[in-house]
């Protein structure tokens, strides 16, 4: 959009000074420089229409999630209600039928819950791996780019637009694994539940269905894409880490090179 407001700046002032213009992208094109709008609209069609499919897939994944983790605080609270119940001293019969079905449905959502979260990642593991992939790439080779301008050829505007793909691979991935870690947080919150409840004071076949949760508790739940990477804030911090050692590396080395003379 640069060279469409100059060119409205220049109409508004009046000014007659001829401008180069050049896409802040480099590609090639097998047309005539002449039709440089026609360029410049491509781009930018591409990169808008790129931006709204990755904010389109990224928002659909945040909804199938948010929807995991309302039937993880379902369980929870079922848990809560049913123990609170049987905490009560009018407790009759048809009340522990009550609560037994309510534990039996609290059973079967969290399995449910745990079936779509990993139905949701397996139907779109390889989309995952080739996101991954990429943004890995994007943010070694932007951040290399970036070192190399500013200790060779200070160049503003490409500095700016190297700075702004690699924060925005930044914020996609933490979003990413955010989402993840609310999934790790919901499903450990039923077992947190499961335990701070009285549930000695309930009847035995009701401890007993307590027992498959706290079961199924000692086992971590997580969304695994392609059996490496797991969505969560660890996984974030550690990918963080590495990048931190790999600019570290980055600019001794630089350094090295200039100190010996070495282009």
């Amino acid at each position: 959009m640069g060279p469409i407001l100059l060119e409205l700046i220049d109409i508004v002032l009046s000014t007659n000074v001829s401008r180069s213009y050049h896409l802040q992208i480099c590609t090639e094109y097998f047309i005539d420089e002449r039709y440089f709008y026609l360029l410049l609209f491509h781009v930018n069609a591409t990169l808008t229409i790129g931006s709204i499919a990755l904010l389109a897939t990224g928002s659909l994944l945040f909804v199938y999630v948010q929807h995991a983790c309302g039937m993880f605080k379902i369980a929870s609270y079922r848990i809560k209600k049913a123990i609170h119940i049987c905490t009560l001293k009018d407790l009759n019969t048809q009340k522990e039928i009550l609560i037994y079905k309510d534990l039996i449905r609290v059973v079967d959502i969290h399995r449910k819950s745990m079936t779509f979260s990993n139905y949701l990642v397996s139907r779109f593991q390889i989309s995952y791996m080739f996101l991954i992939v990429f943004g890995v790439l994007s943010i070694s080779i932007n951040i290399f780019r970036i070192f190399q301008i500013v200790l060779l050829e200070y160049n503003t505007g490409e500095l700016l637009l190297c700075f702004a793909i690699t924060s925005s691979c930044f914020v996609y991935m933490f979003i990413c694994n955010l989402i993840g870690q609310q999934i790790i947080d919901h499903n450990n919150d039923i077992f947190l539940t499961a335990y701070k409840v009285q549930w000695y004071v309930t009847p035995l076949f009701i401890q007993r269905l307590i027992l498959i949760l706290l079961q199924r508790g000692s086992k971590s739940f997580h969304l695994k894409v392609g059996g490496l990477f797991v969505a969560s804030l660890e996984c974030f911090a550690t990918v963080h880490k590495i990048y931190i050692y790999f600019i570290s590396f980055t600019i001794v080395l630089k350094i090295y090179f200039l100190y010996n003379g070495i282009k």
